[in-house]
């Protein structure tokens, strides 16, 4: 275990180094120049273009292996489709567990289209030795030729070049050939839009009870000492998990989301809402009394070391948000291998998330009302404020309605409370901007209960069909590969195209999709002239796994667009939620 510890943080370092320094590096600090085979001789790596299709081939040498999963593709001036690859063989692999690889050779066919004067694709791969050495991942750049075969008459690359390019390939490509500067710039404005996301909405509530623990000490320079140290636990930690799902894809992600872990997080929270209600002094066991006290104690003082602890937490809430933009900054790192400037991408994208949250805590001095009786009720709202969002985490994996439930309950006695609060005012223009939001909190829960619970006759909903059945404007549901290829083989043979909904319970995203986007209006019309395939991962079976290696999967959700001759659409792929007019617009695009 320590043996396989080692070697991966070895990876990560030499991973940052020059493909050609490698050898030599590696040589130098292990000492097994005369045992291991340089990487070139280990994976000879060669490539021929046929005209819109680009050969790739490894000879492997004996004792060594190729794993199926770390191939990445990367193309400038290019589009292309991933390819199909060859039978691997399964193993028990000291470093990845049990993964695919390939022994002695392999070879894969990618299809290109629309290829520029300067195309060029950037093949990623990573192997290891039998003897229990592995090699940090090898980029390779294999320049391209325009086609000069007649790739008009065939009706699947003209369709592939024609379809719209989505964000986030957009985004990847000028993260790999603009000027990294500028680069930046467009990410940390990007970053500053998705701080009004919901994926964020969870962090106001956090850092503000931070800022409202301190009472009366609070002063300028604390309240920005305490928000930029929020920040950057939120940023950091934002950036290398981006990194660890850029190496290991949805099955982080996934494990994240997992009951056990959200259920943790969710009693923090708790916790954290009871010392802004002054109500840890119950009795507990005395071990359990020492660390609610420590918890409480850190919340009041407000540390910045606890700031920034709570900063890292709130990363990993919004870690499972996947977008366009942090699926840009993924592809680029998944398939160029440049772990530096990926990880520096990421950060200034969360430092642009940060921004909002930095703003509102420093001004925290300003916004707040004086000391005094004031302030035990603004930290008692911020109290509920904290416990809104164990309900927003436990909406990942039970059942609606009992969210529905909790959310009900906190928010009738969060307007209660507002209630009596304002009748203890003397005040009249105080009472009334208590009143007024206890009012709308209360108005809203009805609101949300009655369209929640009450049967709606006519109201448009994204129905499912089970495999083998399809209506116009229904999912069908698949449950493996096997049904998927089978049901892509019947839509090509129909000449119609595809739309793959990859789909988990945890990913808040895909819900909205199904609420928000697929039902509405203006989107229906070019759905109904699509087949619709669904396949929900939540689990994270191996089979699950496999199938979302097989199209390169970085996060949740995921839109695959397949056309008339089954082949994907790589470059019109939809990352993250899409409203309903932005999504038509796309639909319309592929359609044409």
């Amino acid at each position: 275990m320590l043996r396989a510890l080692l070697s991966c943080l070895l990876l990560c370092w030499l991973a940052l180094l020059p493909a050609q320094a490698n050898d030599s590096v590696l040589a130098a600090i292990t000492g097994e120049s005369s045992r291991f085979l340089p990487v070139d001789q280990a994976f000879e790596f060669d490539f021929r273009q046929q005209d819109d299709e680009l050969l790739l081939s490894w000879t492997i040498a004996d004792g060594y292996y190729l794993y199926k999963e770390q191939f990445k593709f990367a193309g400038i001036a290019v589009s292309f489709s991933h390819p199909s690859y060859p039978a691997a063989m399964t193993i028990e692999d000291e470093f990845f567990g049990v993964t695919d690889v390939y022994y002695h050779q392999v070879i894969l066919r990618l299809p290109l289209s629309d290829i520029g004067d300067d195309a060029e694709l950037r093949v990623r791969y990573q192997g290891c030795a039998e003897a229990g050495f592995c090699y940090p991942p090898t980029t390779k750049t294999v320049p391209l030729s325009p086609a000069t075969g007649n790739t008009a008459s065939n009706g699947a690359e003209s369709v592939a070049s024609s379809a719209p390019i989505s964000s986030q390939n957009t985004l990847a490509e000028r993260l790999a050939g603009s000027g990294f500067l500028l680069t930046l710039g467009v990410f940390f404005l990007l970053g500053l839009g998705l701080a009004f996301t919901p994926c964020v909405f969870p962090m106001y509530p956090i850092l503000s009870s931070i800022i409202v623990g301190q009472g009366k000490d609070l002063s300028n320079k604390k309240a920005f000492t305490l928000s930029f140290a929020y920040v950057q636990g939120m940023a950091l930690t934002y950036a290398l998990l981006g990194l660890v799902i850029a190496s290991l894809g949805v099955r982080f992600q996934a494990m994240l989301q997992h009951p056990a872990i959200l259920l943790l997080v969710s009693a923090l929270f708790v916790l954290l809402a009871l010392a802004m209600f002054g109500a840890l002094n119950f009795s507990l066991p005395s071990a359990w009394q020492a660390k609610v006290a420590a918890i409480s104690n850190k919340q009041q003082r407000g540390s910045a070391k606890g700031a920034f602890v709570m900063g890292s937490l709130s990363g990993l809430i919004a870690s499972p948000c996947t977008t366009a933009p942090l699926t840009a900054a993924l592809l680029y790192v998944a398939q160029s291998g440049d772990l530096l400037r990926g990880a520096i991408t990421l950060y200034v994208l969360s430092l642009g998330m940060g921004l909002p949250l930095l703003i509102l805590g420093s001004s925290g001095a300003k916004l707040l009302p004086k000391a005094g009786q004031w302030m035990y009720a603004v930290k008692n709202i911020f109290g509920f404020l904290l416990l809104a969002v164990p309900v927003w985490l436990l909406d990942r994996f039970v059942p609606g309605w009992v969210t529905l439930l909790l959310g009900t309950v906190l928010a009738l006695s969060a307007a209660l409370y507002l209630h009596y609060v304002s009748q203890q005012l003397t005040s009249l223009k105080a009472r009334s901007a208590l009143w007024l939001p206890a009012q709308l909190l209360l108005i809203l829960t009805v609101l949300i209960n009655v369209q929640s619970w009450w049967p709606q006759s006519g109201s448009t909903t994204m129905a499912q069909t089970s495999a083998g059945q399809q209506t116009p404007g229904q999912f069908q549901l698949v449950a493996n590969q096997t049904e998927l290829d089978q049901a892509l083989a019947k839509a090509k043979a129909n000449g119609q195209v595809v739309l793959l909904d990859l789909y988990a319970e945890w990913c808040v995203a895909c819900k909205e999709f199904e609420l928000l986007t697929f039902p509405a209006e203006q989107v229906q019309p070019y759905l109904q002239q699509m087949v619709l395939l669904k396949i929900d991962v939540t689990r994270m079976s191996r089979a699950d796994q496999q199938l979302l290696d097989r199209y390169q999967v970085l996060g949740l959700p995921t839109l695959l667009f397949f056309d008339a001759d089954g082949n994907e659409m790589t470059q019109s792929r939809v990352t993250g939620f899409m409203a309903a007019r932005p999504f038509a617009r796309h639909l319309a695009a592929i359609l044409e």
